[in-house]
């Protein structure tokens, strides 16, 4: 165990978690930092959430925290998880455990006062410190010198963790493209490459988590194409054939200032809304996202920088405000027009300013002319809707009802 001295920082030191430390204190037990805050505080960089561990049960924590007038959320007792909210942040505070037995899957658990009985469960190095309040690391296997590093490297042996959790062979992956740098440890891709076949025994909601905050990661790419090279692509998203696009994908939103993981999933896949819908059911996506995964992979008009400007309002008026940035960053990143590209950069920028035209006709506007069947009434209504669009949108409700009493005469 090798115990390091850093300067607390404002997060460890704030009002709020004052309180929680304060209110556990109280109570004479014991409690680290743990997880991303610790990782990302050793590299400098700006912390997310807070989580911690603690020595004591997750019953005695809640009371300490109740005792303290802090809200307190039992989101996970039976894993000796509890929320605590202190001035409207969220702190996970988590009793250590070590494993009774694990299956492949999911792990039995039992709580534990041993802080490194706890660490020695943890799957990397890197995710083994813990953080004292008073600025004290403890590092039991050498996390510091790996993350500093950008090593991604199992706690004790690698095989054994995965045949543990095989999530676990996707968790490094994906901490390998937020955390590592090239080349991978040998030890740990061996073990993951060995061991990919039993990927297809995860549950398809864990897999779509990690597949996705892998794709958040700043420049997921090579990542992706070191799974592929190793033969893991090929246990949990064959689909996944289109890397060179994802490259440009990621190029281009990163000038624009955005990442977002769904889109940079489509951009993986075949131009096919068959696998999308297929891969969609496959990750269990919600509705909004399958929706939103086929439309970016079976665009209902092809855009390009070529269109003019009533072309442009046409189409943004039929795909809709919502859908257009993703279908033009899909066109813009089939291309190799770079990310720099100020036409596409223009056309991308078509909804900054835009408000979609109301249409002034409705059915009673059919109706009144003596249209009276329900299938007649919304084919000329369509008709009316498609020259008024055709116009550039620029017909009145008077010139849309002398156009449509035209055509019903």
């Amino acid at each position: 165990m090798t115990e390091t001295k850093i300067e607390p920082q404002p997060w460890m030191t704030s009002r709020k978690t004052a309180a929680v430390l304060d209110a556990l204190a109280a109570g004479g037990i014991g409690v680290r930092f743990v997880g991303g805050c610790v990782r990302d505080a050793v590299i400098g960089r700006k912390i997310a959430d807070i989580d911690l561990a603690t020595d004591a049960r997750p019953e005695r924590v809640m009371e300490l925290l109740k005792a303290a007038g802090l809200k307190v959320i039992p989101t996970g007792l039976a894993h000796g998880t509890v929320t605590a909210v202190s001035g409207g942040t969220p702190y996970e505070i988590t009793t250590l455990r070590h494993d009774v037995e694990t299956d492949g899957r999911r792990a039995v658990v039992a709580f534990t006062d041993d802080w490194e009985a706890d660490a020695a469960r943890r799957d990397f190095t890197m995710n083994a410190l813990s953080l004292g309040a008073d600025g004290l690391l403890h590092d039991p296997f050498g996390g510091i010198a790996d993350l500093r590093a950008g090593r991604v490297r199992f706690v004790g042996d690698p095989r054994q963790r995965l045949a543990e959790d095989v999530l676990r062979l996707l968790r490094y992956f994906r901490f390998h493209a937020h955390y590592g740098r090239p080349p991978p440890d040998e030890d740990a891709l061996a073990a993951c490459r060995e061991m990919a076949h039993m990927l297809p025994r995860l549950s398809a909601e864990r897999v779509r988590v990690e597949l996705l905050k892998l794709l958040s990661a700043p420049d997921p790419a090579p990542v992706i194409r070191l799974m592929r090279d190793e033969g893991v692509l090929d246990h949990f998203l064959a689909q996944a054939t289109a890397i060179d696009r994802l490259d440009r994908m990621v190029a281009i939103e990163s000038g624009l200032g955005l990442c977002n993981s769904l889109r940079r999933l489509a951009a993986l896949l075949p131009v096919d809304g068959e696998t999308a819908r297929h891969l969609a059911q496959g990750l269990r996506l919600s509705n909004s996202e399958r929706e939103r995964l086929v439309a970016m992979s079976e665009p209902e008009i092809a855009l390009s920088t070529a269109l003019d400007g009533p072309s442009r309002r046409r189409a943004l008026y039929m795909v809709g405000a919502e859908v257009w940035p993703d279908l033009v960053l899909m066109a813009w990143a089939a291309g190799h027009d770079g990310p720099d590209n100020a036409a596409w950069q223009s056309l991308f920028n078509e909804t900054r300013d835009w408000e979609r035209p109301k249409f002034p006709l409705g059915g009673r506007d059919v109706k009144k002319l003596g249209v009276d069947q329900g299938a007649a009434v919304g084919e000329l209504l369509r008709a009316a809707e498609a020259w008024w669009i055709e116009g550039d949108f620029r017909a009145d409700r008077r010139e849309c009802l002398a156009w449509l009493a035209r055509q019903a005469g």
